[in-house]
Formats: C-alpha cells, sequence, structure tokens
C-alpha cells in the first residue's frame, strides 16, 4: 500500500477466538466442554476477548476456555463459517458450537 492509497477497500478485522464453553456450573469436566469458534469485529484482541465473553454470557454459557485467537485474513470459504463470516462483518459476534 502506498501512503496516498486510503484504507476504504480494506476489510475489517474480523477476529476468530478458538475455545470451549460449559453450559453449567457443575462443569463436568472435558467432557461437558462444548468446542466453539468465535467470530467477530474488535479493534484489538483484548477487545474481542471481552465481547465474546459477554456475548457467550448473555447466551447461558457459565465458562468459557480460550485457547488462540487470531485475526482472519479474508473471506472463509468453508460453508461452516461463511455465515458466521457475515454476521461478524454486520457487527455480530458469531458462535459455532460443535455438539456432539
Amino acid at each position: 500500500m502506498t501512503p496516498t492509497q486510503n484504507n476504504d477497500d480494506e476489510l475489517p478485522t474480523v477476529f476468530i477466538i478458538v475455545g470451549r464453553v460449559w453450559e453449567n456450573e457443575s462443569g463436568g469436566g472435558e467432557e461437558a466442554a462444548v468446542p466453539v469458534n468465535i467470530l467477530l469485529r474488535a479493534p484489538d484482541d483484548d477487545s474481542a476477548v471481552r465481547q465474546a465473553l459477554e456475548h457467550l454470557a448473555a447466551e447461558g454459557y457459565v465458562e468459557a476456555e480460550f485457547d488462540q485467537i487470531g485475526v482472519l485474513t479474508e473471506e472463509p470459504d468453508n460453508p461452516t463459517y461463511e455465515a458466521a463470516y457475515q454476521d461478524a462483518l454486520e457487527g455480530n459476534v458469531a458462535v459455532i458450537a460443535f455438539h456432539d
């Protein structure tokens, strides 16, 4: 990018957070954990984690552990993530829960 270019054509920063959540207080160990991927827009990784935790709490999850956080550099071509990515672009927190 040259200094005369503007950033209007750049995609917004969409974070992906990988981790596990629990739906009740009793925990139940790793067997009760639900793997999740969370996609959201945020200005930085601290804000992304905070927004993700707030959203999970509002959805009724009582505990969460995050393993990784990263930035999506392009639109995913995997159908599992396409709708979640679009939701994130619209300013929503998209949670993909992998229930057994």
